[in-house]
């Protein structure tokens, strides 16, 4: 089940082990609303449970401060690993990794390939990551 925000910058989705999945579309900005109304979603999703996140970021622009900042709060994301292509795709996780400067709530690792990405969500983090 995938649904397209009204904006049409992300979707979000259950995948398989109970996973949340957003996908933001390629070459789109991610800001504060764009960002809060994913979480919102995510959160919609998960109701009273906690459940692993799953951010497809490829080819989006550099979060903006706002948006980073609406990253950075409390959420029913279990912990969160971002997925992207490229080096420059690395460098706007990096700087998504910081939100306001305090980080995010839960354990957030990027990746660059996505079956890395589920086996670290879903295997309590235990295995091994693509990131440096």
């Amino acid at each position: 089940m995938s649904e397209p925000a009204p904006d049409q910058s992300f979707r979000v989705s259950v995948i398989a082990g109970g996973v949340v999945r957003v996908s933001w579309t390629p070459g789109s900005r991610i800001t504060g609303t764009a960002a809060a109304a994913a979480m919102s979603r995510v959160d919609a999703l998960n109701g009273d449970r906690y459940a692993p996140l799953l951010v497809d970021m490829a080819g989006v622009d550099t979060p903006t401060r706002q948006a980073r900042e609406q990253f950075g709060r409390p959420s029913t994301a279990s912990r969160i690993a971002l997925v992207g292509a490229t080096p420059v795709d690395r460098v706007r996780a990096s700087i998504a990794l910081v939100p306001a400067g305090r980080g995010f709530p839960v354990p957030t690792r990027f990746f660059t390939c996505e079956i890395a990405a589920l086996d670290w969500l879903l295997n309590n983090g235990l295995g091994d990551s693509l990131d440096s």
